[in-house]
């Protein structure tokens, strides 16, 4: 069995910084590509940034130059450092990792429970 377990959301002021924090526990062999995703009220979820094993990223659009996603191998974290934030970036945002089970099972696309960001003076 295996988990995300996320941190850091909150409220935070237009302009503000916040980073976000997802580390994956249990039987775990391997951790391939992690991602942050976002959803907003009435919108469908969208995919933020996204990163390899060896540091490889991609980014929406609008979050380009105002956020960066990095990873801590030795500890299956991944993070999202957030600058410049607009009131647009208020969503629940996800986390997502792609994980081989320790033992020789399938890979398996495992969700966060999800942290609320709000962007509001």
């Amino acid at each position: 069995q295996v988990q995300l377990v996320e941190s850091g959301g909150g409220l935070v002021q237009p302009g503000g910084s916040l980073r976000l924090s997802c580390a994956a526990s249990g039987n775990i062999f391997q951790v391939n590509g992690m991602a942050w995703y976002r959803q907003a009220p009435g919108k469908q979820r969208e995919l933020v940034a996204a990163i390899t094993p060896i540091g490889s990223t991609t980014y929406a659009d609008s979050v380009k130059g105002r956020f960066t996603i990095s990873r801590d191998n030795g500890k299956n974290t991944v993070f999202l450092q957030m600058n410049s934030l607009k009131p647009e970036d208020t969503a629940v945002y996800y986390c997502n990792a792609v994980i081989l089970i320790r033992g020789g099972g399938p890979y398996q696309n495992t969700w966060g429970q999800g942290t609320q960001v709000t962007v509001s003076s």
